[in-house]
């Protein structure tokens, strides 16, 4: 195992985002995994931070196929090659779309009680997640901040596929991945221990990070 836990991988993220520490960075969290991840950089260096929640597109057939992925702002993403071969008709999509922006904005409020964009504007921005997959959902996020101008964009994550990394190179100014895999098989499978984030947690790390930082 690569990682202890999420805060193990956060510690270690932490290291490494040093350099940008004098950049006064807005740090953007993917919930629920990335949250415990940030945590730490957030902390020991004093940042201001904010949400960003990408939500997956899932086939008609099979939910956990994505097909495409949006964003808090209405940007989205569409697997069009695969789409076309299952046949899946526009209704479906939009209405999809719909679905999980009401299923964000939900979240957005439950979070920070705002629906707003993170101000990204001429601002350094870092977007950790605990690791990427397939990064249809974190591309889809990275092209949302895109269309709100940052300064710079660099993407923070513990472990990726390799192939994935090089193929984010282009999207953003610069990737921190502490470890990339040839051959991937599944985020968790490079940590000890894994569990899902709960909404209790979620809320015993956002009472936290008020306590020392205001989300902007």
């Amino acid at each position: 195992m690569l990682f202890k836990d999420r805060f193990d991988a956060g510690q270690q993220l932490a290291n490494q985002l040093k350099r940008f520490e004098n950049d006064y960075p807005l740090i953007l969290l993917v919930p629920r995994g990335g949250v415990e991840v940030g945590l730490e950089t957030i902390r020991r260096y004093q940042l201001d931070w904010d949400f960003m929640i990408p939500r997956k597109i899932g086939a008609p057939h099979n939910k956990e196929i994505a097909i495409g992925a949006v964003t808090m702002d209405g940007n989205y993403l569409l697997y069009e090659e695969y789409i076309n071969q299952i046949d899946v008709s526009s209704d479906y999509i939009q209405e999809q779309i719909q679905q999980e922006m009401m299923e964000i904005k939900r979240r957005l409020q439950k979070y920070r009680g705002s629906e707003t964009f993170p101000p990204v504007m001429n601002q350094t921005v870092i977007l950790i997640d605990d690791g990427i997959a397939t990064g249809f959902t974190l591309l889809a996020a990275i092209k949302s901040i895109h269309a709100h101008a940052p300064k710079k964009l660099i993407l923070a994550v513990p472990v990726a596929p390799t192939e994935t990394i090089e193929a984010f190179r282009q999207f953003v100014d610069d990737i921190i991945c502490l470890h990339s895999i040839d051959r991937f098989t599944s985020v968790g499978a490079y940590y000890e221990s894994f569990p899902q984030v709960t909404e209790e947690q979620m809320k015993s790390y956002i009472d936290l990070l008020n306590k020392q930082q205001v989300i902007m």
